[in-house]
């Protein structure tokens, strides 16, 4: 038995408890690193303890060393301001990473500015969730209307995934302040009756109100401004996560009206179509007049504006290209630089009269890079080209063409709704889902891009006989 004792007596080891107050305690954790730094001592022998959290069973605890006067040392504001937010990450190992980077930084073994160091980034990665989940609190609370006496009080519940309830006290303070509210949590509940703000111990979601009479409004209005056109699911999950949206009443109603945006769009276009007792220019004209104030994707920050497309609105016969390039963005118009004038050409040459069609593209905004003065055109990636597809596929509802032309991969992946290569889809009759018709060919631009003469007029007549192939095939459909 005593032999026992001995063995397992020896898995014991000394180590320094530096025990903090609380889940978030910045102050109590920057005292005693400062202390424990100035006296060199590993990190391997400081374990950091929350009061109330039980420790390291195999550690006997001794005391931390008391700051000394004139041991303190310089640390950067950027490593206090990183570790003020590091402190609040649910990282259990948060204190000791901390703690380790500044015996780096008072040895000189580190620097804020070396971000290639894993340490570093580490730190930083745990800083940026930390703020994300700040403006997570900020943007998802919702609190719910209780009466308190002849008083009113407000209560949200919140489940935060870090700390961050006290940092985000004061943001609530500043915003409702002329109110009464209570936030709920399961570390802490935060309390203002006006002019204290105070702490109380966490609660459960049983101790939240379930609704108030103002909830039934707000989830009328988030249904009015509920946006179909706007709707991209992937966006929307990644900035508010399905993990929030059981305490936010709105949500309840996001499955549904997601489920029906389709429908909506399409109400959208038709509404315009009986307001013009079916005329199809106008319904054109207004779906226009809303691509002009598109916002699906990013591009319209950069481009100077929606070049939306242009042409008879009941052509038989219909073109996408990839995106507008430098001149269409400045005049407004599909295809009318180098591109465009090229294509004019070959349309000529091949027996098809532009005007007769109907001319657009699979993106609606000019993707650019900028190199001085000029603005380089960028190829558009899947996401843009799927933002943009609703646009397309509401000209083609309005045209109805008996065949679509895609000028480009771009175009093909836009219209087929796969990545094709253009000798894989060139010369076949692709079958659209809408129950339309599309062929393949190169696009204008490709055909000035290549830098050899005789290629480039061997290409330049390939395309012509692509065009002479949808003429014909253009005349079999219409009979």
């Amino acid at each position: 038995m005593a032999a026992g004792l001995i063995r397992a007596t020896a898995y014991l080891s000394v180590m320094l408890v530096a025990s903090l107050a609380t889940q978030d305690d910045f102050d109590g954790w920057r005292t005693q690193a400062r202390a424990l730094a100035a006296a060199e001592v590993p990190g391997a022998e400081i374990e950091w303890r929350v009061e109330g959290h039980e420790g390291d069973i195999f550690a006997v605890a001794a005391s931390t060393p008391a700051p000394t006067e004139g041991a303190a040392f310089p640390v950067p504001r950027a490593f206090v301001a990183l570790a003020e937010d590091v402190v609040l990450h649910s990282d259990a190992e948060r204190f000791a990473l901390l703690y380790a980077f500044l015996i780096r930084l008072k040895r000189r073994e580190a620097s804020m500015e070396d971000q290639a160091d894993p340490a570093l980034r580490r730190l930083e990665h745990l800083a940026k969730e930390v703020r994300r989940d700040i403006h997570k609190m900020r943007a998802f609370l919702r609190f719910r209307e209780v009466a308190e006496g002849e008083d009113v009080r407000f209560v949200a519940w919140y489940e935060p995934g870090h700390h961050i309830v006290r940092r985000n006290a004061s943001f609530f303070l500043n915003r409702f302040a002329s109110m009464k509210w209570t936030i709920l949590t399961p570390e802490l509940s935060i309390n203002w009756d006006g002019a204290t703000l105070s702490e109380a111990p966490g609660a459960t979601r049983a101790d939240a109100p379930e609704g108030d009479p103002l909830e039934d409004t707000w989830k009328t209005y988030y249904a009015s401004i509920f946006n179909p056109a706007r709707v991209k699911i992937d966006a929307m999950l990644k900035e508010m996560p399905k993990k929030y949206w059981k305490n936010m009443p709105e949500t309840a109603l996001v499955p549904g009206l997601i489920a029906g945006a389709r429908a909506r769009e399409l109400e959208m276009v038709e509404k315009s179509r009986r307001e013009v007792g079916g005329n199809r220019q106008a319904a054109w004209e207004a779906l226009r007049e809303k691509a002009a104030h598109c916002t699906r994707c990013h591009l319209y920050k950069h481009a100077t504006q929606t070049v939306f497309g242009e042409g008879h609105v009941d052509a038989p016969l219909m073109f996408v290209g990839e995106q507008p390039g430098d001149q269409e963005d400045l005049a407004g118009h599909p295809f009318v630089g180098p591109a465009g004038q090229m294509f004019n050409q070959a349309l000529a040459e091949a027996g098809i009269d532009r005007a007769t069609a109907y001319v657009t593209n699979a993106v609606k905004h000019f993707k650019f890079e900028q190199r001085g003065k000029r603005r380089i055109h960028s190829k558009p990636d899947g996401a843009e080209i799927e933002a943009c597809k609703w646009w397309i596929g509401q000209e083609r509802d309005i045209v109805q063409p008996k065949l679509t032309v895609a000028l480009g991969a771009t175009a093909a992946r836009s219209l087929l709704g796969r990545v094709v290569t253009i000798s894989g889809a060139r010369g076949i009759q692709h079958r659209l889902a809408d129950g339309g018709e599309a062929m393949v060919t190169v696009h204008p631009s490709f055909l000035l891009r290549i830098p050899e003469r005789d290629r480039a007029d061997t290409e330049y007549r390939r395309f012509v006989g692509d065009l002479k192939r949808v003429r014909e095939r253009l005349a079999e459909l219409v009979g």
